[in-house]
């Protein structure tokens, strides 16, 4: 489709549910030799401590005391041959939220990686690699590395289970938090940047007792059935990563949560503060450029820079940025941080950043792709902000050149697609596709895309459910378009988040994409 354009909205999000289950037995057969196992092979054995669907949607009836998590945690941590104590060597930075943690941590890391600084970091989901959520110095450990640091930890777990318990290993996202510190450990970083997998108060990184400084990027609605059905409630559970004496910082968030965020750092006597804009940092100096793309990456850039600047002030580092004298007036409840002149390291870090599947723009000879990983209403309002402006600022095609516009959408967990469909309508696409959480389907038996948590007719037919959600929304022609921006005469209020109107009126044409019974 010559001009044809692009648009994923999610990638396969790799579900953590685990860290608030109990653990699943070893899997049958034993393990492989660690001398001879591949890269695949060690792959395909953690993937057999992915949960099931059926024994997750157990857990999330009997969760019990949380709490008791937490502790079992320590325990495969001993077990593995550490204590919470070791971890303190890490000089962790401890980043929750909804939405931008990720993107907020790939920042952090890469302005601490200009300072010459050896670094970890830990995410997750991982986009193609599992590998890809242990990083150092910005890079994937490579498959020998992962194979290597994986079947010894399983070996240790599985030499120090209980004998008088079936349960031998911590499920999938357990273990690889426990490999990360291990191998953090191993090639002594000076600091490790680690992402909280689900909430904070209860998730197994909460384990670190002593971070050097934690952030709370923007908070909103998601994982309702763990965290909780309110806004207040999700922050109470982020808000479980602060410790006593530690700087946690926080970007704007809406009056409630950050009176719960405050409420819970008052608690344990955490000093907390609001993130000034990043104009604020911009005044009087050049503008900041950001490697990655959206008006959102703003408040995520100012969360880094904070995280940055207070780890290097709280290691003794030099060049950490002059204070400015103005500071902006906001009406907050929080003190606000510190207003400064970000340094040359600062401005390289935040312009060199590479997070892949966010806020992505790819060009692939006619194709353009423009990919990310939005997941609840709010980060959805903010991807089809930043999709129609970069569609409004592309070069304009001739004439001759007709532009097809097709979107390829996934979702996975219990979220509801409809509301974050009829947020994508709007965009005018000429095909919807529907797919499953697979990037390919070849004879190599990839075992990195492989997905034991739901089966297969689960994953097809809630293909089907999101092109019926779309069939819906395109019956509904005449609905008016949430995010055009009324002219001054219309008096109207404003549109929902700026962005240009799409001179685009084509019908829509939806697709399923199915697997053959043979491929699956």
């Amino acid at each position: 489709m010559k001009g044809a354009r692009s648009f994923a909205t999610s990638w396969p999000v790799a579900e953590k549910l685990c860290e608030a289950s109990m653990e699943q037995p070893s899997p049958p057969g034993g393990p492989f030799s660690a001398t001879s196992a591949s890269f695949q092979d060690a792959v395909r054995t953690l993937n057999s401590l992915q949960t099931n669907a059926s024994y997750l949607a157990e857990v999330k009836r009997r969760r019990g005391d949380l709490q008791t998590q937490l502790e079992t945690m320590k325990l495969y941590l001993a077990r593995s041959g550490l204590q919470v104590e070791d971890l303190d060597q890490l000089n962790i930075i401890h980043v929750t939220g909804t939405k931008g943690k990720g993107s907020t941590c790939a920042f952090t890391e890469r302005i601490l990686r200009n300072y010459g600084l050896k670094t970890g970091f830990f995410s997750s989901p991982h986009l193609v690699q599992v590998r890809e959520r242990i990083r150092i110095n910005g890079q994937p450990i490579s498959p020998e590395h992962f194979t290597k640091h994986f079947w010894r930890l399983y070996h240790r777990l599985e030499e120090t289970k209980d004998s008088s318990s079936c349960v031998s290993m911590p499920a999938y996202f357990r273990f690889l938090t426990l490999m990360a510190f291990h191998v953090f450990l191993q090639e002594k970083v000076d600091l490790a940047v680690v992402e909280v997998g689900i909430g904070g108060a209860y998730d197994c990184t909460n384990i670190i007792r002593k971070p050097v400084v934690c952030g709370v990027s923007s908070l909103g609605i998601d994982h309702t059935s763990l965290l909780g059905d309110t806004m207040e409630k999700i922050a109470w559970q982020k808000g479980g990563i602060f410790k006593h004496g530690v700087p946690a910082f926080t970007v704007p968030q809406p009056d409630g949560p950050l009176a719960v965020l405050r409420e819970r750092a008052e608690q344990i006597s955490c000093p907390l503060y609001l993130c000034p804009p990043l104009e604020a940092l911009e005044e009087g100096e050049p503008p900041l450029t950001l490697g990655l793309e959206g008006e959102h990456q703003r408040a995520n850039a100012a969360l880094a820079l904070q995280l940055a600047r207070c780890w290097l002030q709280r290691k003794d580092h030099q060049g950490i940025g002059e204070l400015k004298a103005s500071r902006p007036s906001l009406l907050c409840q929080l003190p606000l941080a510190p207003v400064f002149q970000p340094t040359s390291h600062m401005r390289h870090g935040l312009r060199d950043t590479e997070w892949p599947g966010r806020t992505q723009t790819l060009r692939r000879g006619p194709l353009t792709w423009y990919l990310d990983g939005a997941h609840t209403s709010s980060s959805v309002q903010a991807c089809v902000r930043w999709f129609r402006q970069a569609l409004h600022r592309r070069p304009k095609s001739g004439p001759e050149v007709p532009e097809v516009r097709v979107l390829l959408f996934n979702s996975t967990g219990d979220r509801d697609p409809a509301p974050l469909l009829k947020l994508l309508r709007p965009c005018q696409f000429d095909y919807a596709v529907f797919c499953p959480n697979l990037t390919e389907v070849s004879s190599t038996d990839n075992a990195d895309q492989q997905n034991f948590m739901v089966t297969l007719d689960q994953v097809l037919l809630r293909c089907l459910e999101h092109q019926q959600h779309w069939s819906r929304l395109d019956e509904e022609a005449a609905s008016p378009d949430l995010w055009s921006t009324p002219g001054p005469e219309a008096g109207g209020p404003a549109s929902l988040l700026l962005a240009p109107r799409l001179p685009h009126a084509h019908g829509t044409s939806s697709l399923v994409f199915r697997l053959h019974p043979g491929q699956a």
